[in-house]
């Protein structure tokens, strides 16, 4: 393999979330537009002989034990399906907040494929690789080509690529760690149908857009962590706003803005809440991490 080898694993932030009914095996199916940030964890692939994982950066302590991360579920799944992959040892950047509503640890076994895929000449657009992603969790097979799409089933019914207009942001977490299945399970969830609409391309369009739908996972978010209703009604009174959401089932939310400039300012004066993670980003594509 030679030099190391580096991928950027972006957060994925959930612009819409809607809840179409729950399946037989207990799985939820959803709808959800999602974009990438240009801000996310990053994972570094060396070449040694043995296989390993070293996670570092400022939210390392609260990723877990090492044994359980995705990309090590992820390695193991890519190896049941192609014999004889060369690997080796990631180091892990932390850079996002854990339980977070964006997709972290998704985003990071999705980096984990795409560098064994890399290190062994394999196509990103392998069905071996896409059956591994699948295996790994829901989240993962939308992370393994970060551009914005419409998800639905599980998560494993994807659209094509989507061309959005760039999007400021800033995402806001309130320091509260929130697990996707205490969220499901404070919802009722009643079988909803909703029209297919056509994503516009077009900034006013598209908040139109975004507008009519929003994330049927919120009120249950707030019954767990009442802090979401906090940082929504923060982000709502910022100027120059243009959409206030949460993203997946949270604790993570996200305010849209006209300018990266307003966005700036506005992650300017929530930053005096010490206690809440905030990050300007843009959204659309990912793999802008620095």
């Amino acid at each position: 393999m030679g030099a190391p080898l580096f991928e950027k694993a972006s957060a994925k932030v959930n612009l819409t979330l809607r809840v179409r009914g729950r399946r037989a095996d207990g799985y939820h199916e959803l709808e959800s537009l999602v974009a990438f940030a240009d801000v996310g964890d990053t994972l570094t692939l060396s070449d040694v002989d043995r296989d390993g994982l070293e996670v570092a950066g400022p939210f390392a302590g609260k990723s877990g034990p090492v044994a359980d991360n995705l990309v090590l579920k992820a390695l193991a799944a890519i190896r049941e399906r192609i014999g004889g992959l060369k690997a080796g040892r990631f180091l892990l950047e932390k850079n996002v907040p854990v339980a977070a509503g964006l997709g972290g640890g998704s985003a990071d076994a999705a980096a984990a494929l795409r560098l064994v895929a890399r290190a062994n000449g394999l196509a990103i657009d392998d069905d071996r690789v896409m059956s591994a992603a699948r295996a790994v969790g829901a989240d993962v097979p939308v992370c393994l080509d970060p551009r914005p799409r419409v998800m639905r089933g599980i998560g494993e019914v994807l659209s094509r690529p989507l061309d959005l207009p760039a999007l400021p942001a800033v995402l806001v977490n309130p320091g509260v760690a929130l697990a996707t299945r205490d969220v499901f399970a404070r919802m009722t969830v009643e079988r909803t149908e909703y029209p297919v609409r056509d994503v516009p391309r077009e900034f006013d369009a598209l908040i139109e857009f975004l507008k009519q739908d929003g994330n049927d996972l919120t009120s249950a978010a707030i019954a767990c962590v009442p802090a979401v209703a906090e940082v929504l009604d923060a982000l709502q009174r910022l100027p120059a706003i243009k959409l206030a959401r949460m993203s997946g089932s949270g604790a993570t939310c996200f305010a849209l803005f006209g300018t990266s400039a307003e966005a700036a300012a506005a992650a300017q004066r929530l930053g005096e809440r010490k206690s809440w993670w905030v990050q300007t980003t843009t959204l659309g594509s990912g793999l802008a991490v620095t």
